[in-house]
């Protein structure tokens, strides 16, 4: 009892520091997003609100595989989705520059939306396949010339830590830009934030970056099973441990 009333207070306390947070640096970043050229600055600001986030959530975090990042190269970062929390996660703890291809839904967020915009996130409209095409193309335009992309190949939180199935805009906007796949394994934030449920609760969180996935090789005919590589990739590292655990 003691400890479900500690972990409501303390859900509280993370929830209006979030508000509060959002609606201040929120602020800042609407302002420089009309000034930023590239987005640059706006992004660091969005990575200060992650991490106070992270803080005042008390959030035990381990990184590793930042080393294997090229500063001087354009990636398309995949992590597995897990819970809301893995948006601060990679936004406050991945020390590089890169833009969201996000559902349209969450460019609606007042001011998260407007800042995601005006830093140069990208919205997909998955209603309208029109529009979803229109989203890549411009998408793969900005990996080209040299802006690095994440995007959750799932699309949606996983509510047991499985793997659900991907979809297929990631791996079309990864053959039409040519650059590698980073695949980012999440550990921990479906048991830290779950989906589903209103409450924080304590986890260890690990972001572990693997090895970058050449794209070259396949065009929007084989994208299918570039799709399968790396989803055996997720499966490979992630899928036993869940089921173990």
């Amino acid at each position: 009892m003691l400890k479900q009333l500690k972990n409501t207070i303390h859900t509280m306390i993370v929830v209006l520091w979030v508000i509060f947070v959002t609606l201040f640096l929120g602020s800042i970043i609407i302002v420089l997003s009309f000034f930023s050229k590239t987005g640059n600055v706006p992004h660091l600001f969005a990575r200060c609100w992650a991490n106070s986030i992270l803080w005042v959530g008390r959030t035990k975090i381990t990184v590793t595989g930042t080393e294997k990042l090229d500063p001087d190269q354009s990636y398309i970062y995949m992590p597995n989705h897990q819970s809301n929390a893995d948006i601060p996660l990679l936004l406050g703890r991945l020390p590089v520059q890169f833009r969201w291809l996000a559902k349209a839904e969450l460019f609606k967020i007042p001011v998260f939306g407007r800042a995601m915009r005006g830093v140069g996130y990208i919205s997909i409209d998955r209603s309208n396949r029109k529009l979803a095409l229109e989203s890549l193309e411009r998408a793969a335009t900005t990996i080209r010339n040299g802006t690095s992309v994440m995007i959750f190949p799932e699309g949606t939180r996983s509510r047991n830590g499985r793997i659900l199935p991907f979809k297929k805009g990631g791996f079309i906007l990864s053959v039409d830009s040519g650059v590698p796949i980073v695949p980012i394994i999440i550990r921990g934030t479906h048991k830290y934030m779950p989906k589903g449920h209103f409450s924080i609760r304590p986890a260890l969180i690990t972001m572990e970056i693997l090895d970058p996935v050449e794209t070259t090789g396949y065009n929007r005919k084989t994208k299918n099973e570039l799709l399968e590589k790396i989803r055996s990739i997720f499966v490979d590292n992630l899928e036993k441990e869940v089921l173990e655990a």
